[in-house]
């Protein structure tokens, strides 16, 4: 099928002009002022912009955590992630202790395959790092999974030592992975959450009374020193504290590969949360957990320059009713995530072009361009050029949307934005040459989406 979308601004992370796009099977085919040719489907996009589609490269799908289980599973999941503008999810695959990693991919794997309704990739969490699955490591590299995450937090179940995360560090040297690190000093915050509990502190507030700024900041600081002692690059994830995004920084001014991720709930909401009435904070218990307000102004300065490179979502949802009510009488047991799949792209159109913290631009560069080429995905994804994937967004700039967990696709019982207007949003989603969404409607199908093999450093 051919599509011809005509009378659009074309955006990319580097250039801004109007423009019309011939899409022929699943690719980017021509690119003009004022094409002409026949097409079987002509969109008119006056008015609008047209963005590379979205790409979210932190998802937790269909994933087990305390007790629970993420709400959305691949299929609820990916449609919501494409009426919000989002073409691409690099979700998490998570080596259990004693597993290998190639037990691990293929659960994942199952999970999606005939349910993803965009495409779709996988980062490697290790949790139990011997000789072979340093191994496995070189074979998943060449089978197209580049990133591994390690974590820092969650001592028992997910935490690595520093040997272990310096050997994964070495190792990535030799293969051209990438260590994506959770940077939580978790043996110190198991401490706190001790105490805390011992004291009768067990409100919602407390996750993050529990999870210090500076916990952040130090684990930050230890990771970037062991990526720089295995002479390799890291990526930090979700990063929340403005005292970690000054670690990052100072290892980027020293011209080292240290990058880092942000997200939305860290940049539009704050530590207030926790103290709304009742068990209402729970909806925001995540970790690293929501900051003070003053936080954001830096979050926003960091992506501004450069110092963030990427605004993922973190999306692992889990509803209040059957699901956070697990730790209704005490905090550690509160299973951690936040929706967010759906409403990352309105939000920081909204809250960050419209607001004058960035550009249209580098609104693209932090949605969709940056983590394609981190983790191995541009050209063919985080463009619109041609012979790139045909993921495009046509995006209403004045299109006013009222955030509610009635109205949006994900599979949870509430929204942390609810209520919450935002203006701009997308009205045509293609992905991959087929048009997924459109006029606000899904119409594309569950399984549409394929496994993306990355390539490495």
């Amino acid at each position: 099928m051919s599509l011809l979308i005509k009378g659009g601004t074309i955006v990319t992370a580097s250039d801004l002009y109007r423009g019309d796009v011939l899409v022929e099977g699943e690719t980017v085919s021509t690119i003009g002022t004022a094409l002409t040719m026949q097409a079987d489907r002509v969109i008119d996009a006056t008015g609008k912009y047209l963005l590379p589609g979205g790409i979210d490269v932190h998802t937790h799908l269909d994933m087990p955590f305390g007790g629970s289980t993420s709400a959305d599973d691949f299929e609820s999941g990916t449609i919501a992630a494409a009426h919000g503008g989002t073409t691409t999810v690099v979700d998490f695959a998570i080596q259990y202790k004693g597993q290998t990693l190639h037990h691990a991919w293929e659960a994942w794997m199952k999970k999606a395959e005939g349910k993803a309704a965009i495409d779709y990739g996988f980062h490697m969490i290790i949790t139990d790092l011997s000789d072979q699955v340093e191994l496995e490591m070189d074979a998943l590299v060449r089978q197209g999974v580049t990133s591994f995450k390690l974590f820092m937090a969650y001592p028992g179940v997910f935490m690595l030592d520093d040997a272990s995360i310096f050997r994964a560090l070495l190792r990535t040297g030799k293969n051209g992975g990438t260590i994506c690190m959770h940077a939580e000093n978790g043996g110190v915050i198991d401490v706190l959450v001790q105490r805390a509990l011992a004291e009768g502190k067990t409100a919602p507030k407390y996750h993050a009374l529990t999870r210090p700024a500076r916990a952040e900041a130090e684990a930050t600081h230890r990771a970037i020193a062991l990526a720089e002692m295995a002479d390799v690059p890291i990526y930090v994830v979700h990063l929340s504290a403005a005292e970690a995004l000054d670690m990052v920084t100072e290892a980027r001014d020293r011209g080292l590969p240290a990058h880092a991720e942000t997200c939305p709930q860290y940049l539009f909401l704050s530590y207030d949360n926790y103290e709304e009435p009742g068990f209402d904070g729970a909806k925001y218990v995540m970790s690293p957990p929501l900051r003070a307000r003053e936080t954001q102004d830096k979050l926003w300065r960091g992506l501004a320059f450069n110092d963030l490179q990427v605004i993922s979502t973190d999306h692992c949802p889990f509803c209040m009713k059957e699901q956070k009510e697990i730790g209704k009488d005490d905090f550690s047991k509160i299973p951690n995530g936040a929706p967010g799949i759906e409403t990352r792209m309105s939000l920081v159109y909204d809250g960050g072009v419209r607001a004058g913290r960035i550009s249209l631009n580098r609104f693209v560069e932090l949605t969709s361009t940056s983590p394609a080429k981190i983790f191995g995905l541009f050209p063919k994804k985080g463009t619109i050029a041609p012979g790139s994937d045909a993921d495009i967004v046509v995006f209403d700039p004045e299109k006013k949307l009222r955030l509610s967990a009635r109205t949006l696709h994900m599979k949870v019982d509430y929204n942390p934005y609810e209520g919450r207007e935002v203006t701009g949003a997308t009205e045509t989603v293609i992905s991959r040459g087929s048009v997924v969404i459109d006029g606000g409607k899904f119409t594309g199908r569950a399984g549409g989406g394929s496994f993306l093999k990355r390539s490495s450093r």
